[in-house]
């Protein structure tokens, strides 16, 4: 599939058609309403594979870590415009918004998509590996980036989960200069961390994308993505109205936006799980999580700082401890080098709690 040199008109046409369908929402030519919901939720689903498709070819022409590296920062970036959006509507009730989405998006990654992969990869391949240097980075970057944004705000002298100015403004710098860091190892300095242990026969052997197939591939996947939150931002009046409706409460929002943001990129490590390209999967997985944090909150705390908008980082204690497990088991479970479905179940266990516990309090 991806050493074609044509591209299939599907991975064009659908998205096109969802395009059509966020413009004609934006514009008010057609208001939102259970129906418009229905035929979003279809353009989101399939522009979703689009952007998959297209995301593969691109990795196949730039080569590891670079192809997983160029997914991860697009969905994040057009993430993190989603959320600064949204705060830019103010209110009291947006303050925690950016906590909610950028905490979800953490367990979403770290244990569901995590361990999605790792149990569908072991049930297919029994044992799988991948390279302990670059798991190890990640989740050091990831632990000190979690816990210096989203745990101490909790103890500083302020009243409540907020930062001061000051402290805001070096929470930012700090999480863009760790993640600058990350990703200057991962690509530059020691990128043999992040390869695959043994590149699997089909792409070692499948051709590359020409040069022009691989520019209309990234012209359509920011396409692609950029119509993934677009609808996700139209469908979320619906989301926070069903959250209302069911008694759930507000954090849940976050959940179902961090949810859908991330459907491209847990689709296509998801795949690269079942091909046996378990390090792939890691550098989709982890990266997602590490760009969230890295960019969010710098994009996030300056808009607070510059409009004044109340900005709530502080978890809770139950997310605390969640997260604490997280990052435990995630050293423990990915410290060997060798994963079977007994880790990926483990997360999945850890994912079904967080999902449990975010409805019922």
């Amino acid at each position: 599939m991806i050493g074609h040199t044509r591209i299939p008109w599907w991975t064009w046409a659908l998205p096109l058609l969802a395009w059509l369908l966020l413009t004609l929402a934006m514009t008010k030519v057609v208001t939102p309403n259970a129906i418009f919901a229905i035929f979003a939720g279809i353009g989101l689903i399939v522009t979703v594979f689009a952007a998959v498709f297209h995301a593969e070819i691109i990795a196949h022409r730039v080569g590891e870590p670079f192809g997983t590296l160029v997914l991860a920062v697009a969905v994040t970036v057009i993430e993190v415009s989603l959320i600064v959006f949204v705060m830019l509507g103010g209110g009291p009730d947006k303050a925690a918004l950016a906590r909610d989405t950028v905490f979800a998006v953490v367990m979403i990654v770290c244990n569901g998509i995590v361990g999605m992969c790792l149990l569908s990869g072991g049930v297919r391949h029994h044992e799988q590996g991948f390279q302990v240097q670059g798991a190890s980075a990640a989740l050091a970057v990831l632990a000190a980036l979690t816990t210096l944004t989203l745990v101490v705000p909790n103890a500083t002298s302020t009243a409540g989960p907020f930062f001061s100015t000051p402290q805001l403004v070096f929470a930012g710098a700090i999480s863009l200069v760790l993640y600058c860091a990350f990703v200057f190892v991962q690509t530059v300095r020691h990128r043999d961390y992040f390869l695959p242990i043994v590149i699997g026969m089909e792409d070692a052997h499948a051709p590359r994308p020409s040069g022009q197939t691989s520019i209309i591939s990234v012209g359509l996947l920011l396409m692609s993505l950029i119509v993934v939150v677009g609808l996700t931002k139209a469908l979320t009046p619906a989301v926070e109205t069903a959250v209302v409706s069911v008694g759930a409460p507000k954090p849940v929002v976050g959940i179902v936006i961090a949810t859908l943001v991330l459907l491209p990129e847990s689709l296509a490590a998801f795949n690269a799980a079942r091909a046996n390209r378990l390090q792939t999967s890691l550098n989709l997985a982890l990266g997602s999580a590490l760009a969230s944090i890295g960019l969010t909150i710098p994009a996030v705390a300056a808009i607070s700082i510059l409009m004044g908008e109340p900005l709530k980082l502080g978890l809770d204690l139950k997310e605390q401890i969640l997260l604490a497990i997280t990052l435990l088991v995630g050293v423990i479970t990915l410290g060997t080098g060798r994963t079977t479905v007994l880790q990926g179940l483990v997360h999945l266990v850890i994912f079904a709690a967080f999902v449990f516990l975010a409805f019922v309090l």
